[in-house]
């Protein structure tokens, strides 16, 4: 088991080329332009919620958009993923149309899932996002079962299982590691350690801080990545998901981040103290990268300003969508409830006669 870190700042020009040594341009700017694309993303989704657009639970990607970015370039269009209910940001990532994903925020009939699953709960067949999941670590058996298919029809697709730190303390997620590694399952759990379980350190709840050593009880490789180096985080999850594929090696993948907000969009995070705080701040992913890739020379400042407004548009033109979208009909309320149909069946609405 072994531990993989970046520094927090190399901004000089030599640092930053000897980072980006092997990505040629296009690659690091595209990169750039999708850590943007979240970041604005989820600002007009927190002022959705503030306008009362959107309702329910929501919790945003502010922090982690390194981390989702890295991931999705590890990943084939043909891999599976879970996540729990931070899952915005991998939802675009993964390759959903981010209208859609706006208007499942929006509670509208275009989105992901009808408008009737909301912020916790997008699911996409056609890119194999499947869930969102709103029960914390409610996905970990369903990834594992996901692996178990893959390996039983003799396939080489990986699932990725992403899940909170505060998750590796149920137990689920002992069950499904210890599965995966008894089967040789081709999964790769990613736990997200922004160090912050809603309000408890992770210090505070885990008796073994350092999460990415959990996976040694189940003779599983254990890796943690700086969660706020795009290529360190795509580096060793390509690593870990190509292992997976040929050799059915499950693997525990720690990224460790900064939440920039509270646990959910209603948290003022009060909890915080002013040094971690100013400690988040300074590890913002997406201001890190722009420093870098300016002093590598791969933007300047017009080119900065041309992905802004290019983002820009793109968001306006996800929040336009879903505010055109329809709501969907109360009468489409319980189509989904089963795969198939189901004798006797109730779907009676709040208004409707008991007889």
């Amino acid at each position: 088991m072994t531990t993989t870190t970046a520094p927090r700042k190399a901004t000089s020009k030599a640092a930053a080329r000897k980072a980006f040594a092997g990505t040629d341009t296009d690659t690091l700017r595209g990169y750039f332009r999708d850590m943007l694309f979240v970041r604005r993303f989820e600002e007009r989704t927190a002022q959705g919620y503030t306008q009362a657009k959107i309702g329910g639970y929501c919790h945003l990607n502010l922090g982690e958009e390194a981390t989702v970015v890295g991931l999705a370039a590890a990943m084939r269009p043909t891999d599976y993923l879970f996540t729990n209910y931070r899952e915005h940001g991998y939802a675009i990532a993964k390759g959903i149309e981010p209208g859609r994903v706006m208007a499942e925020l929006y509670g509208r009939s275009t989105g992901t899932s009808k408008g009737w699953g909301g912020s916790m709960h997008m699911f996409d067949t056609a890119t194999r996002l499947l869930g969102g999941y709103g029960i914390v670590g409610g996905q970990l058996p369903l990834a594992v079962g996901a692996a178990l298919a893959i390996d039983y029809r003799g396939g080489d697709d990986v699932v990725v299982c992403q899940m909170g730190d505060g998750t590796t303390n149920i137990g689920a997620f002992h069950e499904s590691l210890n599965i995966a590694a008894l089967w040789h399952l081709p999964v790769v759990f990613l736990v997200i350690n922004n160090q912050t379980g809603m309000g408890t350190t992770v210090e505070q709840s885990s008796a073994e801080p350092d999460l990415y050593k959990r996976a040694s009880a189940y003779r599983m490789r254990g890796e943690r990545v700086d969660g706020t180096d795009v290529l360190a985080v795509r580096d060793i999850a390509t690593d870990l998901v190509e292992a997976a594929r040929r050799e059915g090696k499950p693997a525990l993948l720690e990224a460790v981040s900064h939440r920039l907000k509270g646990h959910s969009v209603v948290d003022p995070a009060k909890y915080r103290s002013a040094e971690a705080v100013s400690t988040a701040r300074e590890s913002d992913p997406v201001a890190r990268l722009q420093l870098q890739l300016i002093a590598a020379g791969v933007l300047d400042e017009d080119a900065v300003a041309a992905i802004e407004a290019e983002v820009r548009e793109g968001v306006d033109a996800a929040v336009a969508f879903a505010d055109a979208s329809p709501h969907p009909e109360p009468t489409s309320l319980f189509d989904y409830t089963y795969a198939t149909p189901v004798a006797g069946e109730s779907r009676r609405l709040p208004a409707d006669p008991l007889f």
